[in-house]
Formats: C-alpha cells, structure tokens, sequence
C-alpha cells in the first residue's frame, strides 16, 4: 500500500498533539487491513494470532474477531493459562516447550484450562518433567503437539537452513515420538506444528541486496519443496499413533505459500498485523505499517544533526542493523552509524534533521513486532485522524512473561 509520508506525519502530529514522548500508535485501519489480508491469503484455512508479535490482550481479541482467525499461538504456559482465564481464547498453542513448573500444575490441577491449552514437545523428556509434577493418575488429562523441525538440510545435512528448532526432523522420527507420546497415560496427542523460518522470517528483497535476494529466492523455493513432501510423510507418520486436530506451519512471511501445502489445516501469522520494518523485504505481500513510536527532539548538536530522547528500543536476532528501530517520519533521517539507536539518547542525520525544532516528534518504526510492546505500557489508538483510546500492552497490564 502506497503511503504519502508527509500526509501521514501530519496525521500522527495533530492526533497525538496532547501526549508527550516516548509513545506508542496503533493505527486501527492499518491493523484491520493486514487482518482482512492475512486472512485471504491463507485462502480458507484458520489464521492463529502469534501473540508474541501482539502482546496486547484487547488486540489480540481484535484480531480473533475478524473472520478467518481462530485461536492463539502463545510464548509461554503463563501467557496461555492468563489468555484463557481472561476469556481471550479457549484455544492456547503453547509454541514452545516449558520447564515452568508451577503453570504446569496450575494446568494440570484444572481440568477446563487443560481442555484449552495445548503444550509442545519434542522428546519425552519434556513428558517426563510434566509426570515430576504431577503424576498421571493426579491431574487432567493434558493436551500434546510435536514440533517437527521445519529446516532445510541439503547436501547430506552438512548444510543447515533455518532456525535451530526441534531435534525431530523427519518423519520416522516424529512417528517415533507419536507413538512415545500416545502409549504415556495423561497425555493426548492432538497437533502437530512445523515453522519454517527460512522462508516466513526471511524477507527476499533486502533493500540494496540483488545477489543476495537471489539466493534466498533460490534457498526458499529449494527450502519448501523438501519440506512440503517432508511434512506431508510425517504428518502421515503421526497420524498412524493419533487421530490430529491440526497440522499449523507458517507465519506472516509464508501465509499464502504454507496454506497451499495439503498437510497444513491452519497457519500461524502475527507480525503482518503491526508491519515492523523486516516484512518490508518480502516481494509476496508486504504488510501496511500499523504501529510506530514517537520521540521528542531534545537537542540539536550541530547541523545535519537531530537528537531524540531514547530511542533504542533494539529487536532480538543477530547483532546486526536489521534489528535496529528506522526513524520514518519526516523522511531522510538516519540513525549515525557509529552510535546506532541509543538507550537514552540517538543522534540522527539527514536533511530532515535541519527542519526539525526542538520538541518535535520523530516517527520510528520498529525491526519486529511485539517486541514494542516491551517498551510502552499502552498502545494509543489511531481511528482515522483521532486518537480514540489506549489499550494497554502485557508490560502496562503487569506482566513479563519473557
């Protein structure tokens, strides 16, 4: 979606006029249009909210509400276990194994949260801390998914796409752990999930990277075409010890592409509905920017030269640029390459920087996503030209469950 820079910081100055920095803007029409299109990429099949890419309960709902999505991906047991009381969800995927021994009682020791939230494993070990702390005869029945390594191994597996995930890779393997996960009373095998990073994390267009764009392009569609076949024969290996609700893969980056392979029932995307800087390299679909935060100039250190208050709110991932904030707005502003965005100050250069005054407000967008809502303690709302409210993030709500 074409945006007209100048418009849009006018926009944001006058609505926000009231409120001093550092803060954070949620635009309402931005976020409902990445929803509406998420949802039609993945072309029927059920879109799950990632909520570490949210971490606001009320747009969490909001995103629920639209048609196409359905349930919650969370980070952590605590954040499933809060979600579902709160009324959020009544279906939780935990997206990574826990070792957090008391949310695992508090599960086990309550039969309809243990009917709402789903844990993942990938080896019986994980079973084996579940059964420490509560046996089998002791506690509900509790809900299983099998992470299957979704990274690609080419050339014997000297070579590793991808993230470092699941030790279950294949599909004999992941039959294996089925059968371990339905012959262990207390448990039942319900899911399976496969995220393949290497192609929903990774923009194919870096700005200025021609051969290196390339090559992802060529590693991606190498990447997939392993994995559709790969998952499919451990999907059937799985189903073999258990009869699967839901087979979930992909995120924001892959959506069209993970929906299209037989074997996915449901695909995960979070990112998309906030469009942080790094869905800025996707040739596919790019998300409309949705979320910004705003920082006052405080000093002006020489000319070409503009200084806000704060602004380093850093992205995880490689120690790289890629994961630093992008001052947006007004345009032609840079972050000074020998100090990057600092903890309590950043210096920015460009022609922009001459026109700025003391006090005025810079537009940065941040690397990822939910990773903002670390930062502030509410999001305010942008409805058209007005702010229409706030809502307040996990961190304003009290909690840091990561």
């Amino acid at each position: 979606m074409a945006i007209d820079s100048d418009t849009l910081r006018e926009r944001l100055d006058r609505a926000t006029a009231h409120l001093d920095p550092p803060y954070a803007v949620l635009d309402l029409g931005a976020f409902d249009a990445n929803a509406t299109a998420l949802a039609g990429r993945a072309a029927g099949k059920p879109v799950r909210v990632a909520s570490k890419s949210v971490r606001a309960r009320e747009l969490i709902g909001r995103a629920l509400g639209h048609p196409g999505w359905a349930g919650v991906m969370a980070f952590t047991l605590p954040e499933a276990i809060w979600l579902v009381r709160s009324g959020v969800t009544r279906d939780a995927l935990v997206a990574y194994p826990t070792a957090d021994r008391g949310a695992l009682a508090t599960l086990a020791d309550d039969p309809d949260l243990a009917a709402a939230v789903t844990l993942m494993v990938d080896g019986t070990e994980q079973l084996d801390l579940v059964d420490a702390v509560r046996a089998p005869g002791r506690r509900a029945q509790l809900r299983i998914c099998l992470d299957l390594d979704a990274s690609w191994r080419p050339l014997g597996g000297r070579v590793h796409v991808g993230v470092r995930r699941s030790p279950v890779h294949s599909a004999p393997a992941a039959g294996t752990l089925a059968a371990a996960v339905a012959g262990r009373p207390g448990f039942r095998l319900v899911g399976l999930m496969s995220y393949e990073a290497q192609i929903a994390g990774l923009g194919d267009a870096p700005p200025g990277q021609a051969a290196l764009g390339t090559a992802i392009r060529i590693a991606q569609r190498g990447s997939y075409r392993e994995l559709l076949a790969r998952r499919g024969a451990a999907v059937a290996a799985v189903r073999e010890h258990g009869d699967l609700e839901f087979v979930n893969g992909g995120g924001t980056g892959s959506v069209a592409a993970t929906s299209a392979d037989p074997a996915v029932t449901e695909v995960t995307a979070g990112s998309g509905l906030y469009g942080p800087t790094l869905f800025d390299a996707y040739r596919a679909w790019r998300p409309t920017p949705a979320a910004f935060f705003a920082c006052a100039v405080v000093r002006r250190p020489a000319p070409g030269l503009a200084t806000v208050l704060g602004g380093g709110w850093i992205a995880s991932g490689p120690a790289a640029g890629s994961r630093l904030p992008r001052p947006w707005l007004p345009s032609g502003l840079a972050l000074v390459g020998t100090e990057g965005a600092g903890e309590v100050q950043t210096p920015l250069a460009g022609a922009a920087a001459d026109r700025l005054r003391i006090g005025d407000r810079v537009w940065f967008r941040h690397a990822k996503a939910g990773e903002l809502c670390e930062h502030v303690n509410e999001l305010h709302l942008l409805d058209g030209d007005t702010i229409v409210g706030a809502v307040p993030t996990y961190r304003g709500e009290g909690h840091a469950f990561l």
